[in-house]
């Protein structure tokens, strides 16, 4: 793995590693290319964590993977079929990729959660981030993945720095 590469997966770790939600270390580790600040980055990826809301749906590091995606890559003239097909092509190339990379082999929060052991039950509180979390959650590593796809996605289309 190139150093640039790298560098985008460590940092989303480390931003999930002090606390914040899935999506929010995703875009924050991508915050330089976006040009989004770090109060903008954490809220825009406040809603996506524990699969939307805790609803365990879409990964929250996909999510933000996404939400960088389109920042970076997306289109913005609704007239634009051929930007709009182009974008939804690689918005399903990210989530083909990390599917096949992750454990569950899935994009699904509660299906990443359970391939690892975990409950996949939506709702409810979130739980506290103490040295036992992080030794049974995959987060971190999905954070990580997330991030490390979207570096490799940016990196070919000539944009990662």
């Amino acid at each position: 793995m190139n150093e640039k590469i790298l560098l985008r997966a460590t940092l989303a770790r480390a931003n999930f590693l002090k606390g914040y939600g899935c999506a929010q270390s995703v875009l924050l580790a991508y915050a330089d290319l976006t040009g989004l600040d770090e109060k903008t980055s954490a809220r825009l990826g406040s809603s996506f964590g524990g699969g939307m809301g805790r609803l365990r749906e879409v990964c929250g590091g996909v999510t933000g993977a996404f939400a960088v995606l389109g920042l970076l890559c997306g289109y913005d003239d609704p007239a634009d079929k051929e930007g709009k097909s182009r974008h939804y092509a690689d918005v399903r190339e990210l989530a083909r990729r990390f599917s096949e990379r992750s454990r569950g082999n899935s994009i699904i929060c509660r299906e990443l959660l359970t391939g690892a052991g975990l409950s996949g039950a939506s709702g409810g509180e979130a739980e506290a981030r103490t040295p036992e979390y992080y030794k049974k959650r995959p987060c971190p590593d999905l954070v990580a993945l997330a991030a490390e796809v979207l570096a490799e996605m940016l990196d070919e289309k000539g944009i990662l720095k």
